[in-house]
């Protein structure tokens, strides 16, 4: 059994700022990419930033120079810092874990509930 915790949403003026966080939890073996996607309503979910277990990162071009997405191999999470948020960046934001349970198992993704993050005019 594998858990993530998100944490970190709510409300924010445009130009603000808001950090996310997801840790992982259970039998972990190893975690390959670890990302966050985010929905807004009527809209399909869409990636926003992923992390390699190396540390390499991709962005979406909407949030590229504004978010920065880390992570701590550790403690088993991953951060995404939101700087000069948006109005368009309303959405519920999910974290994504690819977890290995063994050395022999493949990659399983694990997914959040969802946190909802608001960004006012």
């Amino acid at each position: 059994q594998v858990r993530l915790v998100e944490s970190g949403g709510g409300l924010v003026q445009a130009g603000g700022s808001l950090r996310l966080s997801c840790a992982a939890s259970g039998t972990i073996f190893i975690i390959e990419d670890m990302g966050w996607y985010r929905q807004a309503p009527g809209d399909e979910r869409e990636l926003v930033a992923v992390t390699t277990r190396g540390g390499g990162a991709n962005y979406a071009d909407s949030v590229k120079g504004r978010f920065t997405i880390s992570r701590d191999n550790p403690k088993k999470t991953v951060y995404l810092q939101m700087d000069s948020v948006k109005p368009e960046d309303t959405g519920v934001y999910y974290c994504k874990a690819d977890v290995r349970s063994s050395f022999t198992s493949g990659a399983m993704p694990y997914w959040t509930k969802g946190t909802l993050v608001t960004v006012s005019s």
